[in-house]
């Protein structure tokens, strides 16, 4: 692993996941895949870091996979290999219990895009450039994009993507719903960290049961979910941190969440 890879700070209530390559357009391959995990392990453990922030190092949030290490492959070695170690840690960044932001810098082709499609909120610079270009390679998404993509948008749109690799504007994305803002380059990391200020002043405990409300009750039957959804919110009621919320809205004061 290559520990100088993916960077890890913290910046009041966000912990900030920088990849780190600069030199290859952040390209993942093994090892930073590896040190990608090994800084959301980082960041999970810090008890400070409320909210995930992802962004890239330089000209690029991610500008794909590794394209010589794949030719180098054939398809069982890549199967067993570099395909299950991507999919392991997107799902995992996808099923975080602390919310994720992503501040989209410059290029995010092909993993990139699969991976700004496993956070909850995108922010994006206007320079940023998204798409899903492997057909050109003469493959396609393999990282999740195809399921992610055509769950996300109108179907329709999504084969279009992925069936010309197109890459398209930070408005044009936007507009389709695949980005929550597209801000000013200069700006990106700042509204990406206030966001996370915002989102970091509620109840770290809340935000936990209602992820996984989201995530898992998006996978049922509306039946289905809206009973898992009464379960969790009996949960939230057994916290300390929802009593305190109601609390401060009685006595007009700030909350003062704990997590617990």
């Amino acid at each position: 692993m290559d520990e100088q890879a993916v960077l890890y700070e913290r910046r009041g209530a966000a912990g900030l996941i920088t990849i780190n390559r600069p030199g290859q357009m952040n390209a993942l391959d093994m090892a930073t895949l590896d040190a990608l995990e090994a800084r959301v392990d980082q960041a999970m453990a810090d008890s400070e870091a409320r909210v995930l922030v992802f962004t890239g190092a330089g000209r690029a949030f991610v500008a794909g996979g590794d394209i010589a290490d794949l030719n180098s492959r054939r398809g069982l070695a890549h199967y067993q290999e570099f395909a299950e170690r991507i999919h392991g840690v997107l799902r995992r960044i996808e099923t975080l219990d602390k919310p994720t932001i992503g501040a989209i810098n410059g290029w995010a082709l092909g993993g990139g895009t699969e991976l700004l499609l496993c956070l909850d909120i995108r922010i994006a610079a206007r320079s940023a450039k998204l798409g899903l270009p492997e057909i050109t390679l003469g493959i396609f998404p393999g990282a999740g994009g195809t399921q992610r993509l055509l769950r996300q948008i109108a179907p329709c749109k999504a084969r279009e993507l992925m069936f010309t690799g197109s890459r398209i504007s930070a408005e044009e994305a936007l507009g389709l719903g695949l980005l929550n803002a597209v801000v000013d380059d200069e700006a990106l990391l700042d509204q990406a960290l206030a966001m996370a200020e915002t989102i970091g002043a509620k109840s770290p405990l809340t935000l936990k049961l209602l992820k996984r409300t989201l995530l898992h009750g998006g996978d049922m039957t509306l039946a289905a979910a809206l009973q898992y959804e009464q379960a969790m919110i009996g949960l939230s009621l057994d916290s300390d941190d929802a009593h305190e919320g109601c609390s401060a809205f009685l006595e007009k004061r700030p909350p003062d969440f704990k997590g617990a």
